[in-house]
């Protein structure tokens, strides 16, 4: 069986009691970085074998895993922080173990964007997850198809190419388009700021370093 646990985002107290569970029980932990899960599984005390399994060798990991499961053993699945799949290692895993016949099961948990989206004060009924823009090729095509989204756009990105981005979205959606950024979610410093793209771009780049994790969320046309 392949289990997909989510894991905190940042508050190790986000790691749910059933996450807990399969994490102790699993027979191998397929994990993102196995030096960022170790501090996890330090806090709790889980002593589950670890491997790694990142974009890297994903593709020669899972053959590996698929007939470890095959065989009856049971592979819990976790990235760096959040739902594995999002914007992170998981689609490739478990496209094969549903071919082979593996039962799948996804976990509910910690993800970045939806506190993101729900504490942005931007409407929540319709939205849609664009995950990283690419850094090149590619990247005017979207920022233009988005330029007619009516729904919320959830959008992350890292902290050293924020400011580019908000420039960017001025610039493709308009100046006055109304947006949140969400920093550090969960985390002490944790920061939801709202306002026009060209306010949170002003805002940011008058900051001498931009620190966390970064969750962009924009309002619709």
């Amino acid at each position: 069986m392949l289990v997909l646990v989510p894991t905190p985002v940042g508050n190790l107290e986000d790691l749910t009691f059933r996450a807990l569970r399969i994490l102790q029980e699993a027979d191998v932990v397929a994990c993102e970085d196995t030096r960022t899960s170790g501090k996890l599984f330090a806090h709790y005390g889980i002593e589950t074998p670890r491997l790694s399994f990142h974009i890297h060798n994903e593709h020669g990991r899972v053959t590996q895993l698929v007939e470890r499961m095959q065989a009856g053993e049971t592979v819990a699945l976790i990235s760096d922080a959040g739902t594995p799949g999002i914007s992170d290692p998981g689609f490739l895993l478990v496209r094969a173990a549903a071919e082979a016949g593996v039962r799948v099961e996804a976990l509910p948990g910690a993800t970045a964007f939806v506190p993101a989206l729900v504490a942005s004060g931007l409407p929540t009924d319709r939205f849609v997850f664009e995950g990283f823009l690419p850094h090149k090729k590619g990247r005017h095509t979207r920022l233009t198809a988005l330029q007619e989204e009516t729904r919320t756009i959830v959008l992350y990105e890292s902290p050293h190419r924020l400011v580019k981005l908000l420039g960017q979205l001025a610039e493709y959606l308009g100046a006055d388009r109304p947006a949140a950024v969400g920093r550090e979610l969960t985390k002490l410093h944790e920061e939801v700021r709202r306002g026009t793209v060209t306010e949170l771009a002003a805002h940011y780049g008058a900051q001498a370093k931009v620190r966390g994790e970064i969750v962009v969320v924009v309002g619709g046309a």
